[in-house]
């Protein structure tokens, strides 16, 4: 004989994974249990960390050409604003929000720069956290990925070729722009065109909500600048003689920017290695000029 039985059902447990989330950078629909999003392959985590919260994060763009130090900068800058109880304060959200620091910090502890950051979406490092100003009554959410200077270039001479470098620079608040100090001492022009096609892209993407200059604040920092004294100095100064083109083009397209000169290997050398040619190597660990740059931006915002 069949006895019945009243089994409780737990299928409303499902309706909320049923319901799509919305990519928080390209604002794509997709599965509640996705891990990157199927259109930008952003990390959904930024959805759900913004959802549980209730704030919605400032988006922060680090730009700049491969090899200019972007990986390096930000990694260094998480480093030291974690450890510091001064100005500016920095907590993590997210485990993944420390890969970044991590991977930074070994490799400099192991007299090596960090590798070159891939140009496929789904392998940057993104970066979501909580900022605490002095000047600023409640802590800012901040949300800032280390984009390959490959993939921006891209970008920018071909529009929607990445959507998520797409959407992150037309919806961040604020940029840093990371000029190569050392490859302008050599004399080349790269960084100077580079930086103008960026400072134009960014103007034209903001004229299009307001006409006139863009009010986005941008801090254009010269990275490697640790055997360049006179860019410590005066970075704006230095700006106008060695990159007057991209001296303009700022003044005449944005009114917050600031310029800034920064540096994190006080001491390099080069190794030669079989089949690889040559590489740089850190020798003294000395950090310069990198917290200013943020610390000018977040107040800014």
């Amino acid at each position: 004989m069949t006895k019945r039985v009243l089994v409780a059902m737990d299928s409303y447990r499902l309706a909320e994974c049923a319901v799509p989330l919305a990519c928080y950078i390209c604002g794509t629909d997709n599965n509640y249990n996705t891990e990157l999003c199927r259109h930008c392959a952003a990390p959904l985590a930024l959805s759900h960390q913004a959802r549980t919260q209730g704030v919605r994060p400032q988006m922060v763009a680090v730009l700049g050409t491969a090899a200019a130090g972007k990986t390096v900068y930000l990694g260094m800058l998480l480093d030291m604003l974690t450890r510091q109880n001064g100005r500016v304060q920095v907590l993590a959200r997210g485990a993944f929000s420390i890969t970044l620091q991590q991977r930074t910090m070994m490799a400099l502890s192991s007299c090596r720069f960090p590798e070159k950051t891939p140009n496929e979406p789904d392998r940057w490092n993104w970066v979501h956290c909580q900022a605490k100003v002095n000047s600023k009554k409640n802590p800012m959410e901040l949300i800032m990925p280390d984009m390959a200077g490959e993939a921006i270039l891209e970008e920018i001479d071909h529009p929607n070729a990445y959507p998520a470098i797409h959407s992150f620079l037309e919806k961040c608040s604020a940029v840093i722009l990371l000029a190569d100090t050392d490859r302008i001492e050599r004399g080349g022009a790269e960084q100077n065109y580079f930086l103008m096609k960026l400072i134009t892209y960014l103007s034209e993407q903001d004229n299009r909500k307001a006409r006139g200059k863009s009010t986005r604040p941008v801090a254009i920092v010269f990275s490697k600048a640790d055997r360049c004294e006179p860019c410590f100095d005066n970075p704006e100064l230095y700006a106008k003689e060695k990159t007057p083109n991209l001296w303009q083009q700022v003044q005449q397209r944005f009114t917050n920017y600031g310029f800034f000169a920064s540096g994190v290997a006080g001491s390099v050398g080069f190794r030669e290695e079989p089949g690889e040619g040559t590489s740089a190597v850190p020798l003294r660990i000395e950090p310069r000029g990198i917290v200013e740059p943020f610390e000018w931006l977040v107040r800014k915002i």
